[in-house]
């Protein structure tokens, strides 16, 4: 009875051992007595026991390998470089994945910074920021053909990361700050300049209505004093007084508008009604003497005195 149990005991044992299964996207390498025999995929599986063992489960999904690699460009700048190669078993060379290769991670980052130190120093530290895809696609041919004969299948290489030494990124950020600031100071040059433009052509404008104004106010002026003096003249009274009494009315009006503002910076002289008056007997000499010098100057000279008029005055 003892013995029965024992051999039922062993039975279960062999039994059990005769199945394994493998999870789906795995793959399973299975040995006889140390030599390869089969791959088997997802699913349940009958083996020898004793004979038949499971040497290596390999996983058939994506992974991805992150190598960091440290290298120099070509204006001697050192750079640490993150490259992120994603990778897969090939369904139907699972035995040449698992016999072919002892470290499949090693070789890969071999050959990763094989490519890597052989393309950056060729490339200024600016140009890698913008060829990093060049230096991608580099990698994934250099390991594509490389890896696939050991039957693994590079499926992408992505330049992730691109980390220049800390001096080198503040002096990067002082030239882009300096850029910046040269941008706005031209900006802010030639928004000074059309200030100054607009400015000189307002002001411009502004002269010339001024000047207009000024013209139409001395000929509005020039026709009411002509008004002014042919109105006196109608009342008996003499072209000189006429004029002496507007230069008076003029005075006058001058000095009403002075005292109306108390930030008048206006100088006026003569400073008296009798200093008016001397200025205009000055203007009508000063014109009858410019008449004479005129007729002079023509040849109208005038006529000396007969003979009979000298010895009459005597």
């Amino acid at each position: 009875m003892i013995y029965l149990g024992i051999l039922v005991f062993f039975g279960l044992i062999t039994l059990f051992a005769s199945f394994f299964t493998v999870k789906q996207e795995s793959a399973a390498v299975v040995e006889r007595l140390g030599k390869f025999l089969k791959v088997s995929h997802a699913g349940l599986h009958l083996k020898i026991p004793f004979l038949d063992q499971i040497s290596k489960r390999l996983n058939l999904r994506i992974q991805q390998l992150d190598v960091i690699i440290d290298t120099k460009t070509l204006d001697n700048v050192f750079i640490k470089m993150k490259v992120s190669v994603q990778y897969q078993v090939i369904r139907e060379n699972v035995k040449d994945a698992y016999y072919r290769l002892e470290n499949p991670e090693n070789q890969i980052t071999s050959y990763v910074f094989d490519v890597v130190r052989a393309e950056v120093p060729k490339t200024k530290l600016d140009d890698v920021f913008v060829r990093k895809d060049d230096i991608a696609v580099a990698v994934k041919s250099e390991l594509q053909e490389a890896m696939q004969s050991y039957g693994y299948d590079i499926i992408k290489a992505l330049v992730t990361d691109i980390d220049p030494d800390e001096q080198v990124k503040h002096a990067m950020n002082r030239i882009n700050a300096a850029e910046r600031e040269k941008t706005a100071a031209e900006y802010e040059s030639e928004a000074q300049r059309i200030r100054i433009v607009a400015v000189a052509k307002a002001e411009a404008e502004s002269k010339k209505l001024q000047g207009q104004g000024i013209a139409d106010q001395r000929r509005e002026i020039a026709k009411g004093l002509e008004e002014s003096v042919r109105m006196l003249n109608s009342v008996d009274i003499s072209s000189h007084e006429a004029s002496a009494l507007i230069v008076v009315t003029q005075h006058y009006d001058t000095l009403h508008a002075i005292g109306a503002s108390n930030r008048s910076n206006l100088v006026l002289l003569p400073n008296s009604p009798t200093a008016a008056s001397g200025m205009l007997n000055d203007l009508v000499v000063a014109m009858t003497t410019a008449n004479s010098v005129g007729e002079v100057t023509k040849g109208n000279y005038p006529k000396p005195p007969k003979d009979h008029e000298h010895i009459g005055n005597m």
